[in-house]
């Protein structure tokens, strides 16, 4: 089927059972080859072609706004809402981002990429409606992930006990990023009956047609009289105490039923949640078998679903092999992670510590307070959690970590740039606001050996520390043999120091280079340890003019920091500092955004240039 002819709900809506069939096929097929030209979310956008397709045949877009957890179910929606020339430029520089934004049309109403939000939104959006007398529908279409945060719950208290008139399509597929964890989790899978009342409902369904005379009038009676028997299979108390009717489990891959549901929860004007039951990379084999690893993939084979390019090692994995010797000589160690534990590289952990790793579910806040929990009771615990998703414990982090001065360990996967994310991705605000927190010390290390060395120092300390670090260790020789130190000689330079916080040391290195072939000898020093600065790097500087580098916002950030050091101290403050600008990167390769930023070699060569000779950087 020709996509292009389809890329609207309107036209959506005129095609027949049998063309939706060819429609959802052709939406896989472009689905799996754009992704694995250009990397994304695969098995969670398989998972959901039918539930959107039914969605918008079901509901008037944009009347009716329709809010995604996360984002990264809405590979379907974009095509179908007016994208569909444009999605081979998907989480391309300048191209589609891969998650709902506002810039992009009319039809996403929010900017997304963080779960656990969208009951709240979607709540808001109703509530706008009532005030203004605007018709129409909202509608939070959430996966079962997303409720083990506790922000979901908070929305459907509200909700619920206010009788608004919301939709909340749970669609419950077993996963978030690895397997779901928790009682909801279990609660879920209870309410699912496996093949119990989905497939009694196909199989009785189907055989009532088939009979003589009688089975049509059968059928439409075993229609009506449905929701009795789907009560001898199942029996929610969950959602119903919290004041939503509860519609289903249904079939997520059931065209034809979910519409009909969508439009009964209209019809009934009060709290609805609608349980569907997707299968996550449903129509691609390797994504069915292994959803985990088809969760967020770099371009791959579609034949083999094999990864296109290698990988190099990570820093998590490294960190958790090193935690794992360590608990072995300790034996006080353990691991919070926030549905993270595969993303982080954790999973070995778990396998050899049993009993020693905590994956608690899309709940930051949660996994901080847990972990200040398991400090005072004597432990050691390590939170391994995306740079960008430790934003939403920070009251917990300063309250109840900082404030009680506990010996909590944060690995920060992901800091930095993340690349074709995008905006609710990138790990560039954790330097900021780290560094303001009493008692908080703060690490970048370039390598292992700097890694190890740092969590040796945050182990030793009777506080807390923050490590951050990106995906992938350094494959750039200087970087990975840097000596151990908290501010590392990288390059020998005369005429001036430019002091790097992290892996963006690369992009100075190279700066220097350029710089050499126009008569100036940079000195490029990796700074490790940002809180407390070591005092040597003064020394190191010594009476040559400064600059500093990071990928990290310029408010708060290192080179903030430490011109606020040298205020305090006496010492010459930098030049000029060089960091990303106050604002939230679109989405990218990591070159196309670093030279957006004024932040590729070529740019700092000449800023640098510049600021020597007299001029603004």
């Amino acid at each position: 089927m020709d996509l292009s002819r389809i890329s609207t709900p309107e036209a959506l809506k005129q095609l027949s059972s049998a063309e939706l069939n060819d429609l959802c096929a052709a939406l896989r097929e472009r689905i799996i080859t754009t992704v694995s030209e250009n990397g994304g979310h695969l098995a969670s956008n398989l998972g959901t072609v039918e539930l959107t397709v039914a969605l918008l045949r079901a509901f008037d877009i944009p009347r009716d706004q329709i809010v995604f957890d996360v984002g990264h179910q809405c590979y379907t929606y974009k095509l179908l809402t007016g994208r569909e020339a444009d999605f081979a430029t998907l989480r391309q520089f300048g191209g589609l981002s891969g998650f709902p934004n506002r810039g992009e049309s009319e039809a996403d109403l929010f900017t997304t990429g963080h779960a656990s939000n969208a009951i709240s939104l979607a709540t808001g959006l109703i509530r706008a409606r009532q005030l203004t007398g605007q018709p129409g529908s909202a509608i939070a279409v959430l996966g079962d992930g997303a409720l083990t945060g506790g922000m979901s719950y908070e929305a459907l208290n509200d909700a619920g006990s206010s009788g608004l008139p919301l939709i909340v399509i749970l669609n419950d597929n077993g996963m978030s990023i690895s397997s779901n964890v928790g009682a909801l989790s279990r609660y879920l899978t209870n309410m699912r009956v496996s093949k119990g009342w989905i497939g009694t409902k196909k199989a009785v369904a189907g055989g009532l047609k088939r009979l003589p005379l009688i089975g049509g009038a059968l059928f439409s009676f075993f229609e009506g009289f449905k929701d009795h028997i789907r009560n001898i299979f199942v029996h929610d108390k969950f959602f119903t105490s919290l004041g939503f009717r509860y519609l289903g489990p249904i079939d997520g891959h059931d065209i034809p039923a979910m519409e009909k549901i969508f439009r009964r929860a209209v019809a009934l004007r009060e709290p609805t949640l609608i349980h569907v039951v997707t299968q996550k990379g449903h129509g691609y084999a390797p994504a069915e078998n292994s959803p985990d690893i088809f969760h967020g993939v770099p371009p791959f084979y579609v034949d083999s679903g094999e990864y296109k390019e290698e990988t190099g090692p990570e820093f998590g994995r490294t960190a958790a092999e090193y935690l794992i010797e360590q608990q072995k000589r300790r034996g006080d160690i353990c691991v919070v992670t926030a549905a993270m534990k595969d993303g982080t590289g954790f999973s070995v952990f778990e396998e050899a510590c049993p009993g020693r790793l905590f994956d608690v579910g899309i709940a930051e806040e949660h996994a901080v307070s847990m972990a200040a929990g398991l400090a005072r009771g004597g432990q050691r615990p390590v939170c391994a959690i995306y740079n960008t998703f430790l934003q939403r414990g920070y009251d917990q982090l300063l309250m109840d970590v900082c404030l009680q001065k506990l010996p909590v360990l944060f690995l920060l996967d992901r800091s930095g740039l993340s690349g074709p994310d995008g905006a609710s991705h990138h790990g560039i605000f954790g330097l900021s606001y780290l560094t303001t927190m009493p008692g908080m010390r703060v690490y970048c290390p370039i390598n292992a050996a700097q890694l190890r060395e740092a969590m040796d120092e945050a182990l030793a300390y009777d506080g807390p520390a923050a490590i951050c670090y990106p995906r992938r260790l350094p494959m750039y020789p200087a970087l990975r043999t840097a000596e151990v130190k908290p501010c590392a000689r990288l390059r020998e330079g005369g005429d001036a120091v430019l002091l790097c916080a992290g892996m963006i040391a690369k992009r100075g290195l190279e700066a220097a280079e350029l710089l050499e072939k126009q008569g100036i000898s940079l000195a490029v020093f990796a700074v490790s340890q940002i809180r407390p600065l070591d005092q040597g790097v003064w020394q190191d500087i010594g009476t040559r003019p400064c600059f500093t580098l990071e990928e990290n916002v310029l408010s708060g950030g290192f080179g903030e920091a430490l011109c606020a050091e040298a205020a305090r101290t006496g010492h010459k403050a930098p030049l000029a500092c060089f960091a990303l600008p106050d604002a939230f990167p679109a989405h990218g390769s990591r070159h196309c955004l670093l030279r957006q930023a004024g932040l590729d070699a070529d740019t700092l060569a000449e800023k640098i240039q510049r600021s020597l000779n007299g001029g603004r950087a």
